[in-house]
């Protein structure tokens, strides 16, 4: 059995509350290229991770975009 390793993509978003999470949960549930994704709502910065083996960073900023939500990459 080959080992995957996991694409974990983290961003810093503007998605404040619940209503928000729920208009990005039906896009991000849809892309059949994303495994996972949580968001921490808690966090300052409103920490969105990503698991994906083929999306880029631009590719999930322009997803949230599209809904006008900010979104940066977190080192």
């Amino acid at each position: 059995m080959e080992n995957q390793i996991e694409n974990v993509l983290v961003f810093a978003t503007n998605i404040a509350t619940e209503n928000d999470k729920q208009k990005i949960s039906n896009i991000l549930d849809g892309n059949t290229e994303i495994q996972q994704w949580t968001l921490d709502l808690e966090d300052i910065d409103r920490v969105l991770r990503i698991v994906s083996d083929t999306l880029s960073e631009e590719q999930i900023i322009k997803l949230l975009d599209n809904k006008n939500f900010n979104c940066s990459a977190l080192e």
